[in-house]
């Protein structure tokens, strides 16, 4: 089996070491990161410069790009082969609900997905970041379903793991994703010149996290897994939008 691996927190992260070591006993592992933290990247191509490719001492390959350049760069000339899967993590931190819009670990699984290869995002639901072996064990179970009861169908799988030790996880539900609040207000600040500067707000609390959510599932302590698509048409308007523009 062959599994490629990325992420968006780059290379030198602890969850893709632990993720590489722990797929490593399912097949041959290539991992192709950022060199640096691309977290919120979504799914953007560098488009505007030429890419690098440089060889860690781990034998980690890291891109001066982002998440899905990585992906991009692997399957359209880095392997010699396609990946049976792709994997992407183990992500610091949850990306559930609205995360997935911007989120790089979920952008690197879909570029696998948009070539038509399964790809899974695995995240650690916590900034505390106790338990990424739990996350590597859920992952590679993922990986080993793939492998043993493949699904027919086009697959990118948004999994979300509590951060607590595996013996205490709950099980695994199938999820949708919740909804958040409004982002908290933007940090304003000064510059030592004197001009304005800015952070970004932090993300808002959870607004749509009842039963079935991933939110849910993770404060319950069970492994959250949405299916997730590419389809942003609106297709229950189609019948509106036809009708408004014959007006």
């Amino acid at each position: 089996m062959r599994i490629l691996v990325s992420n968006d927190d780059g290379y030198f992260s602890p969850g893709i070491a632990l993720l590489a070591q722990r797929l490593a006993a399912l097949g041959e592992v290539t991992v192709v990161a950022p060199e640096r933290d691309r977290s919120g990247a979504s799914n953007s191509l560098t488009l505007d410069r030429p890419l690098s490719v440089r060889l860690a001492a781990n034998g980690f390959r890291y891109v001066n790009g982002t998440p899905t350049d990585c992906v991009h760069l692997a399957l359209t000339g880095l392997l010699d082969a396609p990946p049976d899967v792709v994997v992407s993590g183990i992500n610091f931190g949850a990306n559930m609900g609205d995360d997935t819009i911007y989120s790089g670990t979920v952008a690197a699984a879909t570029e696998g997905y948009l070539f038509g290869i399964p790809s899974i995002a695995v995240s650690l639901a916590s900034k505390a970041g106790r338990h990424f072996e739990t996350a590597a064990a859920v992952a590679a179970q993922m990986v080993e379903r793939c492998a043993r009861a493949p699904i027919e169908t086009p697959l990118l799988l948004n999994i979300n793991v509590p951060d607590i030790p595996l013996t205490e996880l709950g099980g695994i539900e199938a999820t949708r994703l919740g909804r958040r609040h409004k982002a908290e207000p933007v940090v304003q600040m000064r510059t030592p010149r004197g001009e304005a500067a800015y952070w970004i707000g932090a993300a808002g609390d959870a607004q749509d996290a009842g039963p079935g959510t991933d939110f849910h599932a993770v404060a319950a302590g069970r492994v959250s897994v949405t299916p997730l698509q590419v389809d942003l048409s609106l297709h229950q308007q189609l019948p509106l939008l036809r009708e408004w523009l014959e007006k």
